[in-house]
C-alpha cells in the first residue's frame, strides 16, 4: 500500500505484437531520474511474445495488463489511465523513447503552472526518412488556442507546431473526466487536446528541450493508424469539432492536412470542394491559399528534398 501511495507519475504504454520495441520503450521509461513512477504496458489483445519479453524486465515498477481483445490505442490508453495509481499520467508509444530527465522536468513545470490542470508537452527529436529534426520549431504564443497553434501554418516546412502523444503529461483526474474517444481510429490525440483545452482550468505548456525521440518512419511492413492516408476521414473529423475551434484553425486543418492527403492520392475531384469548405466555414488567408496550391502542384518528394536541404542549412 505504501508503494502505491508513493507513485507520482504513471506511464501508460499501449502495445501489440512489438515485443522488442516495447521492451526498449519500457526501459527508457524506467530509466527516468524520477523513481516514484510506475510503468503500465497495456497489451492490446492476445500477444504471448510480448508477455515473454516483458517478463525479462525485473523491476517492481512495471505492470503489464493484457486485454482479451483489441480495442485500439485510444481504448488501451483509457484502460491504462483507469488502472494508474499516480496523480499524473504520461503517455509513451511502444516505438518511441524518452530522455532520462523528461518526467522530472515536466513535473517541475506542472507544479509551477498557473493552471490547476495543465497539460505539459515538450519538443522532441523526430526520426524521419529524411533525417532527424527537433520539432516543433516554435512553441505556442500565450494567446493561441490549442487548435490555432496546431492547425494554422505560418511556415512552408513541416514541424512548425506539434503536440505528439509521447510528450503529453497531464493529471489522471483530467484524463478520467475527458477520456480519449475510443471510436476514433485516427486523430484521437488531437480530438482529446481540443476537448480538454475547452476546460478553463486547462492550459498547454512546454518544456523547451527535446524530451523524446519519436519514430516517424513508416513502411509497408510497419504501418501506423496515424499515417493512413484517408482525407475523407480527416475531413469528417474536423467537421465534427468545427464548433469547438476557431474558423482560421478550421481552414488551416483543411489546407495543411486534408488537402495534402487528397493531393497525394491524386484526388483532383476534391480540389475545389475542399478549398470551398475552407472558405465557407473557415477564415482563409492568402498564405493558406498559396500553401494549398503548393501542396497540390509541387510533388511531395520535391517538397521533402527542399525541406531537408533547408533544415541542413539551418543546422550549419
Amino acid at each position: 500500500m505504501n508503494e502505491l501511495k508513493s507513485v507520482i507519475v504513471s506511464v501508460v504504454i499501449p502495445s501489440l505484437n512489438r515485443p522488442q520495441l516495447v521492451s526498449q520503450s519500457v526501459k527508457s521509461a524506467l530509466a527516468q531520474t524520477m523513481e516514484s513512477i510506475e510503468v503500465i504496458v497495456i497489451i492490446d489483445g492476445p500477444d504471448p511474445a510480448t508477455i515473454v519479453e516483458l517478463n525479462q524486465i525485473e523491476d517492481s515498477r512495471l505492470r503489464v495488463i493484457e486485454l482479451a481483445t483489441n480495442i485500439g490505442p485510444a481504448g488501451a490508453r483509457n484502460t491504462g489511465v483507469k488502472a494508474a495509481k499516480g496523480t499524473w499520467i504520461a503517455f509513451l508509444d511502444d516505438d518511441d523513447r524518452w530522455v532520462p530527465q523528461k518526467l522530472q522536468l515536466q513535473l517541475e513545470l506542472a507544479n509551477k503552472s498557473s493552471y490547476s490542470s495543465p497539460i505539459i508537452s515538450s519538443r522532441f527529436l523526430a526520426h524521419t526518412s529524411k533525417g532527424e529534426f527537433i520539432w516543433p520549431t516554435r512553441l505556442p504564443a500565450p494567446t493561441e488556442s490549442v487548435a490555432e497553434y496546431l492547425f494554422i501554418r505560418n511556415s512552408l516546412f513541416l514541424g512548425e507546431a506539434f503536440i505528439v502523444t509521447p510528450t503529453i503529461f497531464a493529471k489522471k483526474e483530467l484524463l478520467e473526466q475527458i477520456p480519449f474517444n475510443q471510436d476514433l481510429p485516427r486523430h484521437e490525440d488531437l480530438d482529446w487536446l481540443i476537448r480538454a483545452s475547452l476546460n478553463p482550468d486547462v492550459g498547454v505548456e512546454f518544456v523547451a528541450e527535446a524530451m523524446a525521440t519519436v519514430n516517424m518512419i513508416y513502411t509497408q511492413t510497419r504501418q501506423s493508424l496515424s499515417n493512413v492516408n484517408d482525407w475523407k476521414y480527416s475531413l469528417d473529423w474536423i467537421r465534427s469539432v468545427r464548433e469547438s475551434i476557431e474558423p482560421q484553425a478550421y481552414s488551416g486543418f483543411i489546407i495543411a492536412v486534408v488537402g495534402p492527403q487528397a493531393a497525394i492520392g491524386s484526388n483532383w475531384q476534391a480540389f475545389i470542394p475542399l478549398l470551398w469548405e475552407a472558405i465557407r466555414y473557415g477564415k482563409l488567408r492568402f498564405f493558406d491559399l498559396f500553401l494549398y496550391l503548393l501542396m497540390w502542384l509541387v510533388p511531395q518528394n520535391l517538397r521533402q528534398q527542399v525541406r531537408s536541404l533547408f533544415a541542413r542549412k539551418q543546422d550549419d
